[in-house]
């Protein structure tokens, strides 16, 4: 709908995107990329799923292709390929009922004769057609049909081969059949000699002057020509095979009599063979199984057979499985053409959202050319589950908000707006000077505050600390579903080191068969591995390491598992796996949290899971060492963690 509004006019907007469209959602992109990474997919898998699953208000490319699927099928199930022997039929069958009603009353024996030579007609329907070609139809009527049936296939063999000739060729007259004629032999003319390698851009050009009516798609030069004709008739061809034997036979046979010049049949013999030879890789050889009721003619049927080329073309665009594939590799107007508008703007879009991924700066490749999350896109990551534990931590019941960012209330230099139950001091400075900036338009000059110009000092605490999270990687974490939640626990609690205590040493260890020291990236990408033991004593040995290298910092081990030890670490390197643990890999686990009570340090476990067995080793080292088990529900995880790690690094 178009509205005038005086010199203005409103209505949709039709030329290419929408300037005033919504810009794509990089965060809840980034969020279910990230959440498929930290499920173990590759970033690059990870991209993928996204634009196959599409966002909130945007198809992705699998409901693209299963709509397009839907067409193609939809398609086949309707129609059918006798449409033109169907309408001979009817044709001849209408000559004949008017030739027998003129030759029924006329007594004389030349009309009996007549009438003997149209009861011998053999019952093939090509058969009949050429057997009546040098007949003298006493009918007007009769003669006016059969004179039809030889414009039909002439044009049904012109469509079959050229795109937009139905209309040049609703009504034949006198002249257009040796026009279309002249029109073959200068084509099969131009194409020889392009196949013979000569130059052909002036002939060319001749060629289109005089013919360049019966080619409505516009080709700029001869090899633009080539691929219309030849995508034209290889959809033919394959309509051909697409056909039983008998029906191939008796169209072959019609055909020959079209326009009634046996020489349009031969120009077309030739256009196909040099459009086999130009283009061998076109699919010639294919067919399709038609089932419906509808009947298609020559020319819809390689129309069709056309679509449906165009059909599968687009649905391997759209499944991005061929080497080197690209959203921009999409046909975004034939998309538009047979699934609508709003197909091709969300196509769009979806280019436009892995560009903005890219250039945003989210994804950047590695040396061996894969892609990983670049540290932009992990911080932002960070941000989102650090908001998440505090969401979860500000609505545990019976537990006030004081918002302070460290216990010591020491002022940071920085400041922010204050928000209802703030209790640190005003930045009086800021304050003031809000007041001026808001009240400076004011006439008489007055300065008054309000609520809104005030302005908090942000307060930490200056302890510095040294933290190990150590995180169980067995395989268990992976089957019980708990790999997910360990990663975003790992994530906020990177996120708040980084942003609000930033001179504490974090070292983040992962453990199952070994133990390791990871970086953030690493631990995010991980991939679960079917791998025994939880080796709970070398990852121990790591987090004491962390310490000694930071001795002046307040010690906070943090271990989050869901198994009991089944190995340990031997003098060699090696890890020793038992099951049931043994008892030596109980005491050197036990022995560990002792070396770290001796640094000052306290093991706070996060028990997850209900293994009685493992209940009752944390309660041992917890009594042993000092430490605390923290039993939390999966999504209540990174709140315990965050909440662990504000309680022990203050200074005892």
């Amino acid at each position: 709908m178009t509205v005038e509004f005086g010199r203005y006019r409103y209505g949709p907007w039709h030329d290419g995107p929408d300037p005033l469209a919504a810009p794509v959602d990089l965060r809840s992109a980034l969020e279910s990329i990230g959440q498929d990474i930290m499920d173990g997919r590759s970033p690059r898998s990870a991209l993928d799923e996204l634009l196959r699953r599409g966002t909130r208000d945007v198809s992705g490319l699998d409901d693209l292709l299963r709509r397009l699927w839907r067409r193609r099928s939809e398609l086949q199930r309707r129609h059918n390929l006798d449409g033109t022997l169907q309408e001979v039929r009817r044709l001849l069958d209408e000559a004949l009922r008017a030739e027998r009603a003129a030759l029924f009353p006329d007594p004389d024996d030349e009309a009996r004769f007549r009438e003997a030579q149209l009861d011998a007609l053999p019952p093939g329907t090509a058969a009949a057609v050429r057997e009546l070609a040098d007949y003298d139809w006493r009918s007007a009527e009769a003669r006016e049909s059969y004179e039809k049936i030889r414009d039909l296939l002439g044009r049904e063999l012109m469509e079959s081969r050229f795109h937009g000739m139905r209309q040049a060729l609703q009504q034949i007259r006198p002249g257009d059949v040796e026009r279309i004629r002249r029109m073959m032999a200068d084509l099969n003319d131009l194409l020889l000699a392009h196949l013979r390698g000569e130059n052909t851009d002036k002939r060319f050009a001749d060629f289109m002057r005089k013919h360049g009516d019966f080619f409505p798609e516009n080709p700029r030069n001869t090899e633009e020509l080539i691929d219309a004709l030849a995508a034209r008739a290889a959809a033919a061809q394959r309509m051909l095979n697409s056909m039983s034997a008998e029906q191939r036979a008796e169209l072959a046979e019609l055909m020959s009599g079209a326009f009634g010049d046996p020489r349009m049949l031969e120009q077309i013999a030739s256009l196909d063979a040099n459009l086999r030879a130009l283009r061998p890789g076109e699919d010639w050889t294919s067919s399709a199984r038609f089932r419906g009721q509808d009947p298609l003619g020559f020319g819809e049927g390689a129309a069709a057979m056309a679509e449906l080329a165009e059909l599968d073309a687009l649905a391997e665009q759209l499944a991005q499985s061929y080497p080197g594939a690209r959203l921009e590799d999409i046909d975004l107007e034939s998309l538009q053409r047979h699934l609508g508008e709003q197909a091709a703007v969300d196509a769009r879009r979806l280019a436009e959202l892995e560009r903005e991924l890219r250039a945003a700066g989210l994804l950047e490749r590695t040396e061996d050319g894969s892609l990983r999350l670049s540290p932009k896109a992990l911080r932002r990551l960070g941000e989102t589950a650090l908001k998440d534990v505090i969401g979860a931590l500000r609505g545990r019941r019976g537990q006030r908000d004081t918002r302070h960012a460290g216990a010591a209330g020491e002022p940071t230099g920085s400041s922010r707006p204050w928000q209802f139950g703030d209790t640190e001091p005003w930045d009086v400075p800021r304050t003031v000077r809000n007041a001026v900036l808001r009240t400076a338009s004011t006439s008489d000059g007055s300065v008054a505050l309000d609520v809104v110009d005030v302005e908090v000092a942000e307060t930490e605490q200056r302890a510095r600390a040294a933290v190990a999270l150590c995180v169980d990687t067995s395989f268990s974490m992976v089957s019980e579903g708990r790999w997910v939640p360990m990663k975003r626990t790992a994530l906020a609690l990177h996120q708040l080191i980084r942003t609000r205590f930033r001179t504490d040493a974090l070292q983040l260890i992962t453990f199952s068969r070994h133990a390791r020291s990871v970086e953030l990236a690493e631990l995010v990408g991980l991939e679960g591995v079917f791998e025994q033991g939880t080796n709970l004593h070398h990852a121990l040995l790591l987090a004491a390491r962390h310490l000694r290298r930071n001795p002046d910092a307040q010690p906070v081990v943090l271990v989050v598992t869901d198994g009991e030890p089944t190995a340990h670490l031997d003098p060699d390197g090696n890890a020793d796996f038992r099951y049931p643990p043994h008892p030596r890999t109980l005491r050197k686990t036990v022995a560990q949290v002792d070396e770290l009570a001796r640094l000052g340090a306290s093991v706070t476990v996060f028990k997850l899971g209900e293994d009685p067995r493992l209940a009752a080793f944390v309660d041992l080292i917890a009594r042993r060492g000092g430490g605390r088990v923290v039993a939390p529900d999966l999504d209540g995880l990174g709140a315990a963690v965050i909440s662990d790690y504000l309680r022990t690094r203050r200074p005892r």
